[in-house]
């Protein structure tokens, strides 16, 4: 049996599958943001929702990207969890390389 790895590094031979992939590549890093965050201050998904307001499985669909009835966080959820974890949250817009 294959792992995810090896799945995923198979199906980017596919350029229609690459060209969707890379798309949600931003959306990968913004989840692994919030893992790395979290792991950084020593907190488990219990704890960032207590200091949240919420329930450990409501931060357990936003690192995961939301789960099977996906949606984007909101700024104000995302805020939250950055103070949560002892972070600020930083959006900012990047111009296009031409």
């Amino acid at each position: 049996m294959k792992t995810h790895s090896e799945m995923v590094a198979a199906w980017m031979g596919d350029p229609e599958f690459k060209k969707e992939y890379d798309a949600l590549e931003d959306e990968f890093s913004l989840y692994e943001s919030l893992l790395q965050a979290r792991h950084q201050a020593g907190l488990t998904q219990t704890d960032v929702a207590e200091r949240m307001g919420t329930k450990a499985p409501s931060v357990a669909r936003l690192e995961s990207g939301g789960g099977s009835k996906r949606h984007s966080p909101s700024v104000s959820t995302l805020r939250r969890y950055a103070e949560a974890v002892g972070c600020q949250l930083e959006i900012k817009l990047v111009p296009l390389s031409t």
